[in-house]
């Protein structure tokens, strides 16, 4: 508890709203916003907060001590906007996007509002913001809130993708806030009213590519020099003194952080569900959890989001494109800061030095999880894509499957040792078996080529390899349980759990099997709505 102090005593600063142009126009109603980057709001007050989440390991990084009894309700009240603290100028920021494709106009954080900037023990200084608190002028024609069903997987995934070594936003805190919030989560014309509840989301910044789209998609190209120099100057040291370059290379960077991104995402088999320019984070951080899924049944092709069914442009196989195209956009946006004749090359080699450190990454990262110590050349390179081949010809767990395959003696290469991945072995053909058969001869000889010592390949296969992935079925317990009883346990449990996902858990194996047969279709356990 060094170090730590109350939230209650915590001096907030609003940097980014004192170094950035805001709207003029006082109030939370919706509306349209012209010359600025973020509109002071208020959130809107609930009935009845109450604090049912907080993530120790983001309390100690802020320097947060925990709440205890005496001040749980205190610390809820601040946690879901009903209280201000000093130095608080809650803020919701301005930013458009284009929503699948297609370019969407004024979007914002129409349900986020940022209370302030607080330091931690280190110095180092992080937003600290409210989703689900209330209207704000970007909500359009919703309610800015959100329900306990989408704030709790946002408040578990947040970390259990920071304790995967996934750049991401944090989650300090899940309140309840004793309201009911009507959503028509299948929109079939059925809404149904469920708990309301609010995240506290942290990040060194949330700014997104839709940031600055809006500013250019509206001409007001002096705002987008002045939000550009502010997050240089914030957030990435040494670029400023580039002078007319500094917009290039700092473009440029953002392509490689987002290219170091994905390949993060590919590795665990995470899918975002909703690659819009305004979910593009430009600190290359996971941002935005709404229907993300993990691959159980490998599928290139699958997506969590319902939205998407149909179109599948954001299924776990397009993602590196498709951030690639989002970095085009964003490239286009920020033109206007480019030198002259040489904006449209120096958007150019951003995307070069996005597919020079994706394909890089990617090809080092399939080598950790096959425990080589690299992809030499195209046999390589084959060796690893036909297991993937595999994975995808009848359905495996993609998570169990990589980690029986660090079981895998090479003396004595046996398939039965991947039957815990399978969701049918049964019904594995006498041909198939023939085939991982000759891939595991295939890769019993090259691990004997390999220079990497068994010791070595077992650590670099258990660091790219997690054992405990977020399952959505395991998350919809999660809230079942709220929901019916109450109890927070199968929560706790699982953030345990996501604090050390490369771990092996023996006690705890339930927790990592492949997804149950009754969980295939239901709702919240396979594919989810954008409903929230």
């Amino acid at each position: 508890m060094k170090n730590l102090k109350s939230l209650l005593d915590f001096r907030f600063s609003a940097d980014f709203v004192d170094s950035l142009p805001g709207d003029p126009v006082r109030g939370n109603q919706t509306r349209q916003v012209e010359g600025a980057c973020y509109s002071l709001v208020e959130a809107t007050p609930v009935a009845a907060p109450r604090l049912i989440g907080w993530s120790s390991v983001m309390g100690q990084t802020l320097g947060i001590l925990p709440p205890g009894p005496q001040d749980a309700g205190a610390y809820a009240a601040v946690l879901t906007g009903n209280e201000i603290l000093p130095g608080m100028k809650p803020s919701s920021a301005r930013y458009g996007g284009h929503q699948f494709g297609h370019w969407a106009g004024q979007l914002g954080d129409g349900r986020a509002i940022t209370l302030g900037e607080i330091q931690d023990p280190a110095g180092d200084s992080w937003e600290i913001q409210l989703k689900g608190a209330g209207v704000t002028p970007y909500s359009r024609h919703a309610d800015g809130r959100a329900v306990l069903r989408s704030s709790l997987r946002e408040y578990l995934c947040s970390e259990a993708m920071h304790h995967l070594g996934i750049p991401t936003t944090r989650a300090l805190a899940l309140c309840l806030t004793g309201e009911k919030v009507i959503r028509d989560m299948f929109y079939d014309g059925n809404p149904e009213e469920e708990p309301g509840a609010i995240t506290t989301r942290v990040a060194p910044s949330f700014l997104r590519f839709g940031n600055f789209q809006i500013l250019d998609a509206g001409q007001e190209h002096d705002n987008l020099r002045v939000l550009a120099d502010y997050a240089i100057s914030r957030f990435f040291s040494g670029f400023e003194s580039a002078g007319a370059e500094k917009y290039s290379r700092w473009f440029e960077e953002i392509c490689r952080r987002t290219a170091n991104l994905i390949v993060d995402w590919q590795r665990v088999g995470f899918v975002h569900g909703v690659m819009n320019t305004d979910n593009m984070s430009i600190l290359g951080l996971t941002i935005d959890y709404g229907p993300y899924g993990w691959l159980e049944g490998y599928d290139p092709m699958w997506t969590p989001n319902t939205t998407d069914a149909r179109g599948r442009r954001y299924c776990y196989g397009r993602q590196p494109q498709i951030a690639m195209w989002n970095l085009a956009r964003f490239g286009e946006a920020i033109l206007p800061l480019l030198s002259g004749n040489q904006a449209e090359e120096a958007v150019q080699a951003g995307l070069a030095a996005y597919q020079e450190s994706f394909s890089h990454g990617y090809r080092q990262m399939l080598a950790s999880k096959l425990g080589l110590s690299a992809l030499h050349d195209r046999g390589d390179i084959e060796l690893a894509h036909d297991f993937l081949g595999l994975l995808a010809e009848v359905e495996t767990d993609m998570t169990i499957a990589f980690r029986c395959l660090m079981r895998i003696d090479p003396a004595a290469p046996d398939v039965s040792v991947f039957t815990d991945a399978f969701y049918n072995p049964g019904d594995i053909s006498p041909a198939h078996r023939h085939e991982w058969q000759d891939w595991l001869k295939r890769y019993a000889t090259r691990l004997g080529n390999d220079k990497l010592e068994p010791a070595e390949r077992m650590a670099r296969m258990t660091a790219a390899n997690p054992n405990f992935v977020l399952r959505n079925y395991l998350a919809q317990e999660a809230i079942d349980e709220i929901v019916s009883t109450g109890s927070t346990a199968k929560t706790e449990t699982l953030m345990m759990l996501l604090q050390k996902p490369y771990a092996d858990w023996p006690d705890h194996a339930e927790f990592l099997k492949k997804r149950p047969e009754w969980a295939r279709h239901r709702a919240g356990c396979s594919a989810l709505s954008c409903s929230s």
